[in-house]
């Protein structure tokens, strides 16, 4: 699922593992493997640093738009089982999924779904179609526009709950979707089907009334007291704002059970804090702020590495009409936010602040890792750093210089202001690098942190924000298109941006089609028009300087950067 997460230190657990890795500091590998070749051994207690400033604030598998971020997600995905777990090949792993199997018709409009009579609730009941109806209708009723405290962000993915024509129990453990047209297999399977996540009965509180059963669920999905019955293999102990969230094993998982006693996610109040923590072995996995880049050396406790996730980060404009000071129809202008792409020199900040491992984006689809889905035409920049011709397109647009500030004919200013998420070192750099490139061809800007949490629940409501930076989006395993992002009303979409031509183009990208090579092309027109578009203005592909201790084992071959989701059940401590 694609979920919002930070672009300023985007956590250790969303990338403990490696798609694509540059060793920085190896020493003590050696020893770490001689103890790595005794085994797993059980018990301990591993603390995972939270991206600074960052609280867990939803606990519940169903999401809406103010409380989607990959760390609630993290931690979500350790409670409850995916019907498909999505691994770190883009595969699906249906040893860890709930599903066993999924068949489908050769139009995509027939899927019939087998579960694994494994899976049992941690209060011993099986996992079953009961489980699946009661969720589907869960989500249906939270992709409603009205529902409270929703509606679901992944509302219009995968074409859900619109496009199904029918959801029907074949049995305790057996259940097939028919849709109302046909639908490329693959892009149901990761963007549909994957969105269904089994809720116990146990919290059908209110099985004849939808409206009041959402309504109770919404209300507890913040109270980390609420998920008592889980069939994931961690249990949520406690939680406590601004500190930590504590995960105990699930000693009645169905799958492979937990080596860890404990998983704490740690809240960091600074990038000091963090450093300071990783130095001293209180926290074992992490990630190295940038302002910390020459200390790494001092990090002997821990093994380095950079990974990126399957991913993009941009800075987001508010179009809505309603946007503060009038910006929304500016932001509409294309030429305005060409000379802002233009304006902005992003391999700058690739070499001065995240030294070369931060490669700028020419749209949805990174560079790296390598996948299939990379257009051929966006391998070079359409909007390569051009302030000449970003001042250039302004003028032609009739933007002009007044007081040192862009005004049009109609006396407004591009002027606005712009959140970020606070706390980290290296986000505020780059986001005053911005500010200051901008400034050199007569954009306004000012600058505002937040709290990411607090950055997504205003970007939820779109008279409260402008412009919003230092963030992105991660796939999270899905078919990386556009249905749920920049589709008119699609739930990730809360920019406002509403363009028929976006809206057929994806259509045309999630059709079936009779060869991978058709369904490339495709995704390919979509992608293409949408990175020149410039729906968002794209960023950088920040890496993520990983730090593990070298006590913990099972980090990187069970993590997975490519969508974001460890498998924390793998992890294992040894003796230091």
């Amino acid at each position: 699922m694609k979920v919002r997460y930070s672009a300023g230190l985007v956590g250790a657990v969303a990338s403990a593992a490696v798609v694509a890795t540059t060793m920085v500091g190896v020493a003590g590998l050696a020893s770490a493997k001689a103890v790595h070749r005794q085994g797993p051994v059980s018990g301990g207690t591993v603390v995972a640093a939270l991206p600074t400033q960052t609280n867990l604030t939803w606990y519940f598998p169903y999401v809406n738009t103010a409380q989607d971020s990959l760390y609630n997600f993290q931690l979500i995905n350790e409670l409850y089982k995916p019907l498909v777990w999505i691994n770190n090949k883009y595969q699906i792993d249906y040893q860890e999924s709930v599903a066993n199997k999924i068949t489908y018709n050769s139009a995509g409009t027939v899927y019939h779904v087998f579960l694994n009579p494994k899976w049992k609730w941690s209060d011993g009941t099986p996992v079953n179609t009961k489980d699946i109806l009661f969720s589907w209708n869960v989500l249906k009723a939270t992709d409603l526009s009205n529902a409270a405290p929703w509606p679901n962000v992944l509302n219009g993915s995968g074409d859900m709950p619109n496009g199904v024509k029918s959801l029907v129990a074949n049995g305790p453990y057996e259940f097939t979707i028919t849709l109302k047209q046909p639908a490329n297999q693959e892009w149901y399977i990761y963007n549909g089907l994957s969105q269904i996540t089994p809720l116990p009965l146990a919290f059908d509180k209110y099985p004849n009334n939808i409206a009041q059963e959402i309504k109770y669920l919404g209300t507890n999905a913040t109270n980390p007291k609420f998920d008592t019955v889980v069939d994931g293999p961690f249990m949520l102990q406690s939680a406590t704002a601004n500190q930590q969230w504590v995960l105990v094993r699930n000693p009645k998982y169905s799958g492979h059970v937990a080596y860890l006693d404990k998983f704490i996610f740690q809240y960091e109040a600074s990038d000091t804090a963090e450093f300071a923590g990783l130095k001293t072995g209180t926290i074992q996995l992490g990630a190295v702020p940038l302002s910390d880049f020459s200390a790494i050396p001092e990090l002997t406790n821990d093994n380095t590495f950079v990974s990126y996730g399957f991913s993009y980060f941009d800075t987001e404009l508010n179009f809505n009409s309603t946007a503060p000071g009038g910006m929304g129809p500016v932001f509409s202008s294309l030429p305005v936010r060409q000379a802002l792409q233009m304006a902005v020199n992003y391999n700058e900040i690739n070499t001065a602040i995240y030294h070369g491992d931060a490669p700028p984006m020419d749209g949805p689809i990174p560079t790296n890792p390598a996948t299939p889905y990379l257009s051929p035409d966006l391998k070079k920049d359409p909007y390569a750093y051009n302030p000449t011709r970003a001042k250039q397109t302004l003028a032609a647009a009739g933007w002009s210089l007044k007081n040192g500030v862009m005004t049009n004919a109609k006396g407004q200013k591009l002027a606005f202001t712009m959140m970020y998420s606070s706390g980290d070192t290296a986000g505020t750099d780059v986001v005053e690098l911005m500010q200051q490139d901008w400034k050199a061809i007569g954009i306004d800007v000012t600058l505002k942190p937040e709290p990411f949490a607090t950055m997504l629940g205003l970007m939820a409501k779109p008279n409260d924000w402008q412009a919003a930076s230092d963030q992105g989006i991660i796939y999270g395993g899905s078919y990386p298109s556009g249905e749920a992002l920049f589709q008119t009303g699609a739930g990730l979409n809360n920019m406002g941006w509403n363009d028929p031509t976006e809206n057929s183009l994806i259509n045309a990208s999630i059709k079936p089609y009779a060869t991978k090579a058709e369904s490339l092309q495709a995704f390919y027109a979509y992608e293409d028009y949408t990175a020149k578009e410039l729906v968002n203005l794209w960023a950088n592909n920040f890496g993520t300087i990983n730090a593990v201790a070298k006590t913990l084992h099972g980090a990187k071959a069970y993590g997975n950067s490519l969508t974001g989701y460890a498998q924390l059940e793998y992890f294992w401590v040894s003796p230091s």
